[in-house]
């Protein structure tokens, strides 16, 4: 089923080819990047701000990127921002060719946010696109199908060879990445839609449109709340999980590049796997399920003495997390009217996402208070332990407010 929608959907398949030539590009820069800043220093207040300026955007910007998202042409914002991307990860491929100059981390950081701006705007108007690709009843297969080809690409296949090609250059993963965005942004180009609608507000009555429309539907506002405190906790963990990779379990890069593959494997899993879980246990279990995953996940890495045990965890941790954006991306989808999808869609991810750079922040800010009383090592394991008590809290409100069935 899952290949014949490729095969019979021309629009779904550049769509779906150029995400996995821009998800293999992400996959190399989401390793080399935090290498490259901790080549740069061993601060881990740096590190964090390196992480939190590539997620800043979504608090500042995902709100108004909706309404320039509902009046524009996707294809072509989707391909424009794909080749600006390409031109600052060209920009951070030449900083990683002279990353001792002074402040260099923070440049780093100033390009990361730059790169963050763009994917705003791309992400955004990827997710609002797909409806008007693939049928309805469609959803569920076409979402699977393009986690999955994020996850394996982006996660599975990326850091293992960004692994690999940083030991020959910490410059030559971003220019490969740089590459693929300009080939994705051709394949994007050759999507043929039908005109759009543009909205005929203001931007601010636009903007109003789609604030009133969320404000009066108090299961999605719920939803994107308990996103938002799962991406908080899920980026405190990613920011310092590179450390306790380094400094715990005392892993090269290729190493962790491998952990990453795992926990793409999980993901991959996940996504291919949603439909069929949805199936059986209904939308309600895997929600909850999802969740408790997540906690258990994140507890384990915090005790864990091995990258074996590491590995597994994360493993399960991003297969629930796939099962999550399954069940609640086609929800949304199939809730929200098409023409309000951008915006909707924006003020989501703002509740949603605009929590990671905070998350980032905390996640290093954490570690330095803590190992100042319990030292470096306790101090990295204890992310992860606090993570995954906060996912129990967070289940215990899923399971009184979150009813989608």
């Amino acid at each position: 089923m899952a290949a014949y929608l490729l095969a019979r959907n021309r629009n779904f398949r550049l769509l779906f080819s150029a995400g996995t030539l821009t998800n293999l590009g992400d996959g190399l820069v989401i390793l080399a990047l935090p290498w490259l800043a901790t080549l740069m220093t061993q601060n881990p207040i740096a590190i964090a701000a390196v992480a939190a300026a590539g997620r800043l955007p979504w608090l500042l910007f995902s709100i108004p990127a909706g309404v320039i998202v509902d009046n524009a042409d996707h294809r072509k914002l989707i391909a424009r921002t794909d080749l600006l991307r390409a031109a600052i990860i060209l920009a951070i491929m030449l900083l990683a060719m002279n990353q001792q100059a002074q402040g260099a981390v923070w440049v780093l950081a100033g390009l990361a946010f730059l790169l963050g701006s763009a994917e705003v705007l791309r992400d955004n108007a990827a997710q609002t696109m797909l409806p008007s690709i693939v049928a309805s009843q469609d959803l569920e297969s076409a979402n699977g199908q393009l986690w999955s080809s994020e996850q394996l690409t982006g996660q599975f296949i990326g850091p293992p060879l960004a692994g690999f090609l940083i030991a020959a250059g910490i410059a030559i993963p971003f220019g490969i990445d740089a590459a693929l965005l300009v080939l994705a942004a051709g394949l994007v180009w050759m999507i043929s839609l039908r005109p759009k609608p543009r909205v005929s507000a203001s931007f601010r009555a636009a903007l109003i449109e789609g604030i009133t429309y969320m404000r009066r539907d108090p299961l999605l506002l719920r939803l994107a709340i308990v996103l938002g405190i799962a991406n908080f906790i899920a980026t405190a963990t990613i920011t310092v999980q590179v450390l306790f990779a380094q400094e715990v379990l005392a892993l090269s890069s290729f190493q962790y590049g491998w952990v990453l593959s795992v926990e793409a494997a999980g993901a991959i899993t996940g996504s291919l796997l949603a439909a069929k879980f949805i199936s059986l246990l209904g939308t309600q279990a895997c929600l909850n399920l999802s969740i408790a995953v997540w906690g258990l996940g994140y507890a384990v890495v915090g005790i864990s003495q091995s990258v074996v045990t590491m590995s597994i965890a994360l493993f399960f941790v991003l297969a629930g997390a796939m099962l999550w954006n399954v069940i609640t991306v086609s929800w949304r989808q199939r809730r929200i009217p098409s023409e309000l999808l951008g915006r909707v869609n924006s003020i989501y991810r703002f509740f949603g996402w605009g929590s990671m750079p905070l998350g980032a922040l905390a996640g290093g800010i954490a570690v330095s208070v803590l190992e100042f009383e319990f030292g470096r090592e306790l101090a990295l394991r204890s992310t992860f332990l606090l993570a995954g008590l906060s996912c129990a809290f967070l289940l215990a409100y899923a399971l009184l407010k979150l009813r989608l069935d």
